[in-house]
């Protein structure tokens, strides 16, 4: 089953700009490891970092179809998504196995971060004959 895995950040994400440049190295060079341990063992489908809350939009159809783009109302929040996995795994448990990795990527002086990963099944479209 494939499984989505969902890096959110509290705060503006600002605070990682802010960080060492050695904290900020240790942290790339744990989620290449990361990510290339999910390749090999065949569970990686697809990750990818996303921008800042700054540069998302909200789209809603218009009159004909015509996007109508904004910079808001986004829901209220201190946490933002920053990152994504998507893997495929044979139980749940490994699912939360993987994101327990991924929240554990180090920070500021080499700590554990503990960020929260949100694993939440893929169930994929709703069948065509309703």
């Amino acid at each position: 089953m494939k499984y989505m895995l969902m890096m959110h950040v509290t705060g503006s994400g600002d605070d990682v700009l802010d960080w060492r440049p050695e904290d900020f190295k240790r942290m790339i060079e744990f989620q290449h490891e990361f990510d290339a341990g999910l390749v090999k063992s065949g569970e990686m489908v697809a990750n990818d970092g996303l921008a800042f809350p700054d540069q998302a939009r909200i789209v809603r159809a218009g009159e004909g179809g015509v996007p109508v783009v904004s910079d808001g109302p986004f829901a209220e929040s201190k946490e933002f998504l920053i990152g994504f996995w998507i893997v495929d795994c044979a139980t749940p448990e490994r699912a939360y196995e993987i994101a327990a990795q991924a929240s554990s990527a180090p920070g500021p002086g080499g700590a554990p971060l503990n960020i929260p990963i949100e694993v939440r099944p893929i169930v994929g479209p709703p069948p065509v004959d309703l």
